[in-house]
């Protein structure tokens, strides 16, 4: 599990460069695959059945503070690489990323509870996990490029009512292997098609 997060940690610095070298496309994908690292995170987590009860609560803040860079701050660079800089759209990125911190500080306050009070796995989210980003980013800016719309203006709106959903109390069904299957498939297509925009 550390050698995994670390891989994620040196790809999401990556995407984080290319964002500021104005290279959107390159961050997207780096967005991509740290999500699909962080997918199986959990299940390689719970195979480790003799960590202290320090080292799980260690766990959730580490893996808060990396899904915090990764599916709130990469996304919002993103932002930013497209080069539009009115303050709308710049309130708007750093709108994205603050509700992503509230959407994490809030899960890491209520998991250490439920973990104190029952031991099976949680079987809701409440509120749209952080994660989303990493299938739902590509998927606006992609939408913007098909239909020819104005990126800078598809993609804020985009990650504006994610943000907006991250925030908001409503009860998500956490995946099982079959719903993760099924968003790494959905991912894998959205990655392919990234990757033909940007080898044009």
């Amino acid at each position: 599990s550390t050698s995994r997060r670390q891989r994620q940690m040196c790809i999401r610095d990556s995407g984080i460069y290319a964002a500021a070298q104005s290279r959107p496309l390159p961050a997207m994908l780096c967005l991509m695959l740290a999500g699909l690292l962080d997918a199986f995170d959990g299940r390689i987590a719970r195979t480790k059945k003799n960590r202290s009860e320090m080292e799980k609560r260690f766990g959730i803040q580490i893996d808060s503070l990396n899904d915090l860079v990764c599916f709130g701050v990469l996304p919002a660079a993103i932002g930013w690489s497209t080069g539009c800089s009115a303050p709308w759209f710049l309130a708007t990125m750093s709108f994205f990323a603050l509700c992503a911190l509230i959407r994490l500080a809030y899960f890491n306050v209520t998991e250490e509870e439920r973990q104190n009070q029952m031991s099976e796995h949680r079987a809701y989210y409440l509120g749209v996990p952080v994660t989303a980003s990493a299938v739902l980013a590509p998927l606006f800016y992609l939408l913007s490029l098909h239909f020819s719309l104005n990126c800078a203006v598809v993609y804020a709106l985009g990650l504006f009512l994610l943000g907006v959903l991250y925030i908001t109390p409503i009860r998500v069904k956490k995946p099982q292997l079959r719903g993760v299957a099924l968003l790494s498939i959905f991912g894998l297509g959205e990655f392919v098609v990234l990757l033909r925009v940007l080898t044009r």
